[in-house]
């Protein structure tokens, strides 16, 4: 066996066993948020993973499926233990950060997206239960996004063309109160405040040709 071959293999136990002890470290964090061992444990599995893919590649122009980088265990240390809480304790950022978007759709069948909702509500449906008749495109359309947890990306289907879109980044003195505007409150919880102050707004085109798609900073 040449000495490269006999490197490969010492890299790959070195795999293994940093593996076998990253388990041990998350079984005996049992369930644990930012246990220190569990990220010791990672970071020696994750260095040793990219160690063995690069001896592979070296070797046998050959690569793992495994898509990592080196990790510094000083730098990384500092930045995800001591350095964040410290950061965390010693500079809060005095003003909320509010996020505000709109996207608009055109429905170009509005059969073809009720039919989708109603899939949506029936998969959601406990069996034993029947599900209510969806009634209109805007119920159509929240109860898709209820079925894709809330996210805009359950709404990238082919029954709903996406027209132009805004998003807003602002700073603001208090977070919204969603409990002091009522349900049918369309206005309230978007409605900056005197002294909201307005960072950038981005604005989405879906339908430029690619040379001409921008987004524009304000």
């Amino acid at each position: 066996m040449t000495d490269q071959h006999g490197e490969l293999d010492a890299a790959l136990e070195r795999v293994i066993d940093a593996a076998r002890r990253h388990l041990s470290a998350v079984r005996a964090a049992d369930g644990r948020i930012d246990d220190d061992d569990v990220w010791q444990a990672y970071v020696a599995l994750n260095n040793a993973s990219h160690a063995y893919d690069e001896r592979l590649l070296d070797a046998f122009g050959e690569v793992t499926p495994w898509d990592v980088e080196a990790i510094d265990p000083d730098e990384a240390d500092e930045r995800f233990a001591g350095g964040a809480e410290a950061i965390e304790a010693t500079d809060p950022h005095p003003r909320v950060i509010s996020v505000r978007q709109r996207r608009d759709y055109r429905v170009p069948s509005v059969s073809a997206l009720m039919r989708v909702a109603e899939v949506a509500r029936r998969d959601s449906t406990p069996e034993d239960d029947e599900p209510a008749p969806v009634e209109g495109v805007g119920e159509a359309v929240l109860e898709l996004l209820q079925s894709g947890d809330g996210s805009l990306s359950a709404l990238d289907i082919p029954e709903l063309e996406p027209l132009d879109g805004v998003v807003m980044v602002s700073e603001v003195g208090t977070p919204v109160d969603l409990e002091s505007f009522e349900d049918d409150d369309a206005v309230g919880p978007f409605q900056p405040a005197a002294d909201d102050r307005l960072i950038g707004r981005l604005d989405e085109h879906p339908f430029l040709e690619l040379d001409d798609e921008h987004d524009h900073v304000h």
